[in-house]
């Protein structure tokens, strides 16, 4: 199942090269993981209410192209279960123009519990069960 979010890049996100800077993906790529959970019944905000905080454990990112000011773009988020504890995101960043790549991620993460050890709640347990 592949999961999209629509962004245009904004001005203030490039750096002095006129492209979009680096670490500014990393915030498109969680934003977009975000509003994935969310479209499946997860609250990100609610989970840490509950003293339930996912975490990114891994991230890999393959730069490919880079976007420029007023580019839209949308991030594919594709859910994939790791193991018992952990699951993944593979992302992608495309360009709408020409639906070229720009950027390709996973983005390994688990959840802990208050304690800080790690455990997967039912709601993210059974989100990566259907794709598993």
């Amino acid at each position: 199942m592949t999961f999209k979010v629509d962004f245009k890049v904004r001005d203030y996100e490039c750096d002095l090269q006129g492209i979009v800077n680096n670490s500014v993906y990393f915030n498109y790529l969680e934003h977009a993981r975000h509003e994935f959970l969310y479209a499946h019944g997860v609250d990100f905000a609610q989970l840490a209410k509950d003293k339930i905080n996912l975490v990114v454990i891994r991230s890999e990112m393959d730069y490919k192209h880079s976007l420029l000011p007023g580019d839209e773009f949308y991030v594919a988020v594709e859910p994939v279960r790791i193991s018992r504890l952990k699951f993944a995101f593979k992302q992608t960043v495309v360009r709408k123009q020409d639906e070229k790549m720009m950027l390709n991620a996973l983005v390994i993460g688990t959840s802990v519990n208050e304690k800080g050890r790690p455990f997967l709640p039912p709601q993210i347990d059974n989100l990566f069960q259907a794709v598993a």
